[in-house]
């Protein structure tokens, strides 16, 4: 059973239409439609996402109200709920279509795209901050990871910056010292990634022979070993860092993760 939440300020009406129109093309499937109208305050929009999060349900929303769909978009954000907004694009489009009309409100454009911006900023920040560059911005980032090579740092960034999280990645090098900022930096941020030596030493491998075997001893079982128990080290010096086993996790499941604990740490 697949759930589908559609919110709107108004009867929720058109939402519900389109959607049924949509669903015409997957046969088969077993989907129930909630419809939720008049969400017009916060508290209102956090009970519809709380209530998804139970459901596992996406949501679909056609709300007018600038500020209330910006709320909704970062509430959905936070707790890792897919939406689907009908309504922000449609009104992009009509404020470009009108922009020399006297009734243009200044600002629209980037109101409207707000979760597009922060989409791109994301990316960006993301990018430039991938395998421990620009350590002194770290404290920037909502999310910082840690691990050796080959635990998914980077799909993982760039995935968790698709949804609009400023990630920065930080490797783990035997007998290297992490950056020291990271102790200032709230430990609710901090995720320490690590995995069984014998599927590394399968992931580096294949890597290894990727590179016409020059990678020396990065591959071998005890070396390995011995990086993953002086990242475990660096850990339990960090008792408020969470860590995550990756090991044979797909990336989503993986972001999943990160975000629950994430979220559980902020409210």
């Amino acid at each position: 059973m697949y759930f589908v939440i559609v919110v709107s300020d108004g009867t929720g009406r058109t939402a519900e239409q389109a959607l049924n129109a949509a669903f015409t093309q997957y046969e088969g499937m077993d989907l129930e439609i909630i419809v939720k109208p008049g969400i017009l305050t916060r508290l209102q929009v956090l009970e519809v996402v709380q209530e998804a999060v139970e459901k596992k349900a996406f949501i679909v929303h056609t709300l007018v109200s600038n500020e209330i769909r910006g709320v909704m978009l970062d509430t959905a954000r936070r707790l890792n709920v897919e939406t689907i907004d009908l309504m922000g694009p449609l009104l992009l489009r009509l404020s470009n279509l009108f922009a020399n009309a006297p009734a243009e409100k200044p600002g629209l454009f980037h109101e409207v795209n707000r979760d597009y911006f922060r989409r791109i900023e994301a990316m960006e920040y993301t990018f430039r901050h991938d395998d421990g560059q620009r350590e002194n911005e770290l404290d920037k980032a909502d999310i910082i990871l840690l691990g050796v090579s080959r635990t998914f740092k980077t799909p993982l960034s760039i995935y968790l910056a698709i949804k609009g999280w400023l990630v920065a990645n930080v490797p783990i090098v035997l007998g290297v010292q992490p950056p020291a900022i990271l102790s200032q930096i709230d430990p609710k941020k901090i995720f320490g990634l690590t995995t069984y030596p014998s599927r590394l030493a399968q992931l580096r491998q294949t890597r290894h022979e990727h590179l016409g075997g020059l990678a020396g001893n990065y591959a071998t079982y005890e070396y390995v070993t011995k990086e993953l128990r002086y990242a475990h080290n660096i850990y339990q010096f960090h008792p408020k860092w969470a860590v995550i086993n990756v090991t044979s996790k797909a990336i989503e499941e993986i972001a999943s993760e990160i975000l629950d604990i994430y979220n559980r740490h902020s409210w």
